[in-house]
């Protein structure tokens, strides 16, 4: 009992030690990630476009050329529909000409997970959204330098949000990535 009374104490002072060198931000998202509850089903249904719901929760496919942002242009950040995870960057995106949507690297990369997929026979790597666990697309290992990966995800899984309105809209962190090397295009 002594050994277990011990060792929970040490646990605790090397969370706390490794608390206290986080930035406050890291330690809010650490927060929010912990108390998200994931939306009910119901709930989705009234929130979410069809076409978003069906995406994002039965991983279906949007058109190619005839979504929302496969050829959109202003800086800015995207967010999964549902929960608002911070996901990629404009900074980040590439006309990849699939008509989706294409990144050459996650803008969190925690905030994303990967899982097989075999639905087309072939193996793929689908992309998920880690706390609600929404459909974005998947990942390809045809993208350009530096990483070489392409992220193809679909528009109805995502909220673009633009540069201008990053603070307002609680994302202000991220504002400093296009300060801080001018713009892109």
């Amino acid at each position: 009992m002594k050994l277990l009374a011990l060792t929970l104490l040490f646990m605790t002072a090397t969370l706390l030690a490794y608390a206290s060198e986080m930035t406050k931000a890291e330690s809010s998202a650490i927060n929010a990630a912990a108390n998200y509850q994931k939306p009910s089903d119901a709930e989705l249904k009234q929130r979410l476009t069809p076409l978003q719901y069906s995406v994002t929760q039965h991983e279906d496919t949007e058109h190619a050329f005839d979504n929302e942002y496969w050829d959109e242009k202003r800086e800015g950040i995207y967010v999964d529909i549902v929960s608002g995870e911070p996901l990629f960057s404009s900074r980040h995106k590439y006309k990849s000409g699939t008509g989706w949507p294409s990144f050459y690297r996650a803008l969190e990369d925690d905030n994303i997970t990967t899982r097989d997929d075999y639905y087309l026979v072939f193996k793929r790597t689908e992309l998920r959204s880690r706390d609600a666990d929404s459909h974005l697309g998947h990942l390809f290992k045809d993208g350009p330098e530096p990483t070489g990966l392409r992220y193809c995800i679909n528009s109805a899984s995502l909220r673009f949000i633009q540069k201008e309105k990053l603070v307002e809209e609680g994302y202000g962190e991220y504002l400093k990535d296009f300060e801080s090397r001018g713009s892109k295009k």
